[in-house]
């Protein structure tokens, strides 16, 4: 009997890079996940060591299917146009070849927001919905995934909304809120003009909210008033491993 082999998922933060073989049936981990921390610096060859280091790690479960990774960033067919807490030598560098070279296999880089709403809309919040869903992630800044009908729309980046005249994230990521010690009726008051100026540019069914402090989100999502309807996600940290290795295999495979 052929033993069964699971797309792998890697996803590369400011401070770690996490991976795990996946079960794209169940959107479950097949194994413990592997964290190791993000190299000083975080350049592209260091970053395609650590990922190196995954791979073999869980080569027996991996065998030959393809490798997705994330990147805190644009990324535009494999090449990184952005670079948010890496070293600025990814911006322009086609991190898909540099990373299939690495490796000698097959690999999808994608931005990392987009593998997690992509996560949602197959196996969390927005499962089984039809339309326009926008995942976003409210951290060190905001993180935006557009999906329309199970499609994703890559790279929209509507962290950066212009929001009083400045960068949306500047006013309303969950670093906001701790930065100027707001209440959540404050911090809602900013995510209402948030998400009001996102719902009116775009329409969407059904908005999703990500990050950690989607964890808490009974103490503010109550307290927006938008007219879309609004949900935490469910996958949490889990969503960015699962969503790379899905794309990934879709893209080697369709």
């Amino acid at each position: 009997m052929t033993k069964k082999s699971y797309p792998l998922g890697i996803d590369v933060g400011g401070t770690g890079i996490k991976g795990a073989p996946v079960d794209l049936d169940t959107g479950e981990f097949v194994a413990d996940r592997l964290r190791i921390d993000t190299p000083e610096g975080a350049t592209p060859g260091a970053v395609a060591d650590v990922i190196a280091e995954i791979v073999e790690h869980f080569s027996d479960l991996v065998g030959d299917e393809p490798i997705g990774v994330t990147i805190p960033g644009v990324v535009q067919h494999g090449v990184v146009r952005t670079a948010a807490n890496i070293d600025p030598a990814w911006i322009d560098t086609n991190a898909e070849e540099l990373i299939a070279a690495r490796l000698g296999r097959r690999v999808t880089v994608v931005n990392d927001a987009d593998a997690a709403g992509y996560a949602e809309i197959h196996y969390g919040a927005a499962k089984d919905r039809d339309g326009l869903v926008v995942v976003t992630t409210l951290g060190t800044g905001i993180g935006s995934a557009v999906i329309n009908d199970g499609q994703l729309v890559p790279n929209s980046e509507f962290g950066h909304l212009e929001l009083d005249g400045k960068d949306a994230e500047k006013k309303a990521a969950h670093s906001a809120k701790e930065r100027e010690e707001l209440s959540y009726e404050k911090w809602a008051k900013r995510l209402t003009k948030y998400y009001t100026t996102l719902e009116n540019l775009l329409w969407p069914d059904l908005l999703v909210v990500g990050g950690g402090v989607s964890k808490k989100a009974d103490k503010f999502l109550p307290l927006l008033e938008i007219r879309t309807e609004i949900v935490p996600a469910r996958l949490q940290n889990a969503a960015g491993i699962v969503g790379a290795a899905r794309l990934a295999h879709e893209a080697h495979t369709n």
